[in-house]
This record gives structure tokens, C-alpha cells and sequence, in this order.
């Protein structure tokens, strides 16, 4: 959804994806404290971005096969969703342009798909830290995204001395 400026240009898009995780919280602040300062003008239609996994592919990894485990699996996938979006929307009180999405799928492709129907120009997700080793075995996001958004993607890493966000 692109915002148009009285003008008629367009206002930029910022997606920012967002996860339960310390490193993305970071991220976010992060984000707000360099671009969305109190006072500042607001140059950027900001949009928030969760991944939800589909239910039946979480118990697919955990080796689980009963459907009975469905629905309650899919109840806990929507209240680590609202409760991500509940702390984005706390941290970005200050925030006039803002909205939240909950998208259903994988992190990568999700972020690279809202990249294009925002028409984003800029993409920030967190860097987990991961090594060599565990981006190759769980695969990154950042990664991924830095080589597929079709727009800039800026990766905020967490400094090792920041125990929290």
C-alpha cells in the first residue's frame, strides 16, 4: 500500500520484520530511534511484519503426526503473533504512519513478498549472529532477504556488549 504525499508523490515505505526474538527487538528499536524519533518529521510510511508458520508444518518439524495437536498448535502460532504485535505496537506508540501485518508462512519468502505489494524501499530485518554453521543447517533471513528483496535491506546487529533490546 503505498502513501501518497499531498503533492503527489509517494511517501516511502519502510517494512520492518519482526519476530519474538531479542535481536529483532533491537532491530525495531533501533529502527525507530534513527528514523522515527519524537519531533522528527516522519519520512516513512512504516509497516510491521510477523511471519506466522502454518500449524501443520511446526508439528511436521516436532515429529508430531496426531491432528487432534492442530488447533491448539494454531491457537499458540496466533498468540506469539498478537503478543509480537502488541510490543511492536507498544514501542511505536509515538509512530503517526504505521501498520501491522500477521502473514502465514515462511519469514523469507513472506518479508520478499511484502517488499512488492508495499512497493517498499527499505527492508530491516534483525541478524540473529548465527555462524557458518547454523545459517547453513536453519538457513537466515537476513541472508535470504539481502540477496532476494527487490529494494535496500538493512540488517541490524544486535552489538555483543547489548544484553537487551
Amino acid at each position: 500500500m503505498a502513501v501518497e504525499i499531498v503533492g503527489g508523490g509517494r511517501k516511502p515505505t519502510m517494512v520492518v520484520g519482526i519476530d519474538d526474538s531479542e535481536h529483532s527487538y533491537y532491530a525495531l528499536n533501533w529502527t525507530l530511534q534513527h528514523f522515527f524519533a519524537p519531533g522528527q518529521a516522519q519520512q516513512y510510511h512504516l509497516v510491521f511484519l510477523t511471519s506466522k508458520p502454518p500449524a501443520s508444518s511446526v508439528i511436521g518439524i516436532a515429529g508430531l503426526v496426531t491432528a487432534e495437536l492442530l488447533p491448539a498448535v494454531e491457537l499458540d502460532l496466533k498468540r506469539s503473533s498478537a503478543r509480537v504485535i502488541d510490543k511492536a505496537k507498544e514501542m511505536c506508540s509515538e509512530v503517526v504512519d504505521v501498520s501491522y501485518e500477521v502473514l502465514e508462512g515462511d519469514a523469507r519468502s513472506v518479508l520478499c513478498e511484502a517488499v512488492d505489494r508495499h512497493h517498499a524501499d527499505v527492508l530491516v530485518v534483525g541478524s540473529h549472529g548465527y555462524g557458518a554453521w547454523k545459517r547453513a543447517v536453519l538457513g537466515s533471513v537476513s541472508d535470504y532477504c539481502s540477496h532476494h528483496a527487490h529494494c535496500t535491506v538493512m540488517i541490524v546487529k544486535r552489538p555483543k556488549n547489548k544484553i537487551h533490546s
